[in-house]
């Protein structure tokens, strides 16, 4: 399990880029694999689209037991949404002793937080806003207690052509517990070509351009913006 970081070459691990080299068979979304075609040239590929991972895993464990080594990539790491916890589950449903190694990688909140200064100083909560796995009631409650507790928020996966009500429902959840003028990060495409940063509040920030590629963070009630920095107070008395 190779986690390939949020897109940018240089933003790979040594190790990852060692393991990826060292493979006979590269496993992944295809978009993944379009990022880092490169560096996997003379590789055998196995592609597929969204939605398809258990297929994925499954093709992945037929070439891992006829003895091929095989990475199977996730954008970010592969601990946070992405891949190793399926794979996982999958060899451990079926008592495989097969030999599994997670390889991080840089996840999207980190770059987006990165890229916006830094609001990640202090206690943050990262939450998928797809329900395509999990009941949205849920994701509400999550939303709802992490707005509560004044943690700053990261929000994955937040809007999409098919669901475009969440992002709005999720709003006004954190309005009920959050200032209106709480600064709010949008970073879409982090680390990829188009990359795109937007600072702006809490009750702006439904109206800014929001994809299934953006990364949102909702600052906390110590969060300010400095210049063009979105930054979290990490409690130093100055």
């Amino acid at each position: 399990m190779v986690g390939i970081g949020p897109g940018a070459a240089d933003e790979i691990s040594q190790k990852a880029l060692n393991v990826l080299k060292s493979a006979e068979t590269i496993v992944g979304y295809k978009l993944y694999i379009d990022l880092i075609a490169d560096i996997v040239k003379n590789k055998r590929i196995i592609a597929s689209t969204m939605r398809k991972e258990i297929e994925r895993v499954q093709l992945a464990i037929q070439e891992a037991q006829s003895g091929k080594t095989v990475c199977i990539i996730s954008s970010g790491d592969p601990g946070v949404y992405g891949m190793a916890g399926l794979v996982l589950e999958m060899v451990s449903k079926e008592n495989l002793s097969l030999p599994v190694e997670i390889i991080p990688g840089i996840p999207a909140a980190n770059a987006a937080a990165a890229v916006l200064g830094a609001p990640l100083m202090h206690d943050y909560a990262v939450i998928s806003l797809s329900d395509l796995l999990t009941p949205w009631e849920i994701i509400e409650k999550r939303v709802e207690c992490a707005s509560e507790a004044d943690f700053v928020i990261v929000l994955y996966n937040p809007k999409s052509s098919q669901r475009d009500w969440q992002i709005e429902k999720t709003a006004n959840i954190i309005l009920q517990h959050k200032s209106p003028s709480t600064p709010v990060g949008i970073v879409k495409d982090a680390s990829r070509e188009g990359e795109s940063v937007v600072i702006t509040t809490l009750d702006k920030m439904t109206s800014c351009p929001i994809d299934m590629t953006t990364i949102i963070i909702i600052g906390n009630s110590t969060t300010f913006i400095y210049h063009n920095y979105m930054v979290t107070k990490r409690g130093y008395q100055l």
